[in-house]
């Protein structure tokens, strides 16, 4: 095996762990009632949880809303994103 497919290997089982996260930043456009609705839609957050996290962004500016695999993350980022929120997987 090359040490290119070592590290090609390497990156595929990096992306598919659970080591990543979707962060939530704040701004001042978006109401809480539509952070935390749209976190519990697309997130599935329980209320509270999506409460807590849309407190949190506020207070700190970011939030870490979501781990899992890139593979899943991606699609919930995405779709935060297209609300008008601001998102990242990282």
């Amino acid at each position: 095996m090359s040490v290119k497919q070592a590290e090609e290997i390497k990156e595929s089982k990096k992306s598919q762990s659970n080591d990543h996260h979707i962060v939530l930043y704040n701004d001042d456009v978006n109401t809480f009632d539509f952070v935390i609705d749209s976190l519990m839609e697309i997130c599935n957050h329980e209320r509270e949880q999506a409460e807590q996290c849309s407190i949190i962004v506020h207070n700190n500016g970011r939030c870490s809303v979501k781990d899992g695999s890139v593979k899943t993350l991606r699609p919930m980022c995405k779709a935060l994103v297209e609300r008008g929120l601001t998102a990242e997987v990282e």
